[in-house]
């Protein structure tokens, strides 16, 4: 491993709301990241519904040909997901699955790549349904995940300004830990 090189990683929110905790999670990871790492937000709100007749008639769609030429050129992939109905949320679900079209593109965009879950609720549970139903996802697509850490916030409202920015000391800590922690995988596993 090369010292002094700089990491990036490309953190992917699975919520459109503006004011997401899920963003704003990812938001406070780019602030607690190390000085060699950059967290780049990524957003869904370009990616249309996954449609065979769309792709087949008009190809990958920009904004969809733009993450995956993003997530190829990064060294690992942040995924803050939701829990919806005790599963995955649809428009990350939706994302994903245009970001692996066409096939032969699967292997260049998640092919080994480091990929780490975490997530915010509203509610009491966390998120480690959605963590579980992703593994599947995770493993067909060829990712190498990190479980060397988990971070599911609970209640997270009133951990969040209403702006969507994470004012919770405890709960910075423990993000920064986790990010650490990523890095440290991302850096062992350089390709």
């Amino acid at each position: 491993m090369r010292a002094n090189t700089m990491t990036t990683l490309i953190a992917i929110p699975g919520s459109l709301r503006r004011e997401s905790i899920n963003a704003g999670l990812l938001r406070a990871a780019a602030e607690v990241s190390p000085d060699d790492v950059r967290v780049e937000p990524a957003s869904l709100r370009r990616i249309p519904l996954y449609d065979g007749d769309r792709e087949a008639e008009h190809g990958i769609p920009a904004s969809v040909q733009k993450l995956k030429d993003r997530i190829a050129a990064s060294d690992g992939l942040l995924i803050a997901t939701p829990e919806y109905n005790n599963g995955i949320p649809g428009v990350l679900k939706n994302a994903i699955d245009w970001l692996s079209r066409p096939p032969r593109d699967i292997a260049r965009v998640f092919g080994d790549r480091p990929v780490a879950l975490l997530g915010a609720t509203p509610g009491r549970g966390g998120t480690a349904l959605a963590h579980a139903a992703w593994l599947p996802v995770i493993r067909v697509l060829g990712m190498r995940p990190w479980f060397g850490g988990s971070l599911q916030v609970a209640q997270a409202r009133q951990l969040f300004n209403g702006d969507g920015t994470l004012n919770d000391a405890e709960t910075r800590e423990r993000l920064a830990a986790f990010l650490q922690g990523f890095v440290e995988f991302v850096r062992e596993n350089r390709r």
